[in-house]
């Protein structure tokens, strides 16, 4: 195992801008899976979903519904946490992506019109979360030191 990859990982010196940044952004981003997943907060679930994503062209509906909803509500989580934040991040930083080009870009940038900007706000926090990492309170530090002190 190449414990210095995973120190690298696990490791950010971001202090406590990440943390500022990484638990409002997770708890939207695990809200939006929820509503996604399990229907909750006026969503409506893997069904409703799934046949939304296949109505945009994204097939098969109910998997892409499956996999979105997953990225966001568990992305979210670890975000919150501050648990894998890396890989989380940018997992979520790919769903927004997905999201912008699929659902939002023909709206154009304005959110009143169904546009991309506020997927567009969360693309550009996750992705420098894929950069900074957790920062110092997450339990991200906790598994960093534990690589740091195998090596």
């Amino acid at each position: 195992m190449n414990t210095k990859l995973l120190t690298s990982l696990f490791t950010s010196n971001a202090g406590l801008s990440a943390l500022v940044l990484r638990v409002p952004v997770g708890i939207v981003l695990a809200a939006h899976g929820a509503q996604k997943l399990f229907a909750w907060f006026g969503g409506y679930g893997l069904e409703g979903t799934g046949q939304y994503m296949e109505s945009i062209g994204l097939a098969p509906g109910f998997l892409m519904a499956l996999l979105a909803g997953s990225a966001e509500f568990f992305g979210g989580l670890a975000l919150v946490l501050g648990v894998l934040t890396r890989p989380a991040a940018l997992v979520s930083a790919f769903t927004m992506l997905m999201a912008i080009f699929t659902a939002h870009i023909s709206n154009g940038l304005f959110l009143s019109n169904g546009g991309y900007e506020y997927a567009l706000a969360l693309f550009a926090a996750t992705l420098s979360l894929v950069f900074s990492g957790a920062g110092r309170l997450a339990v991200d530090n906790l598994i960093a030191n534990k690589f740091a002190s195998a090596q």
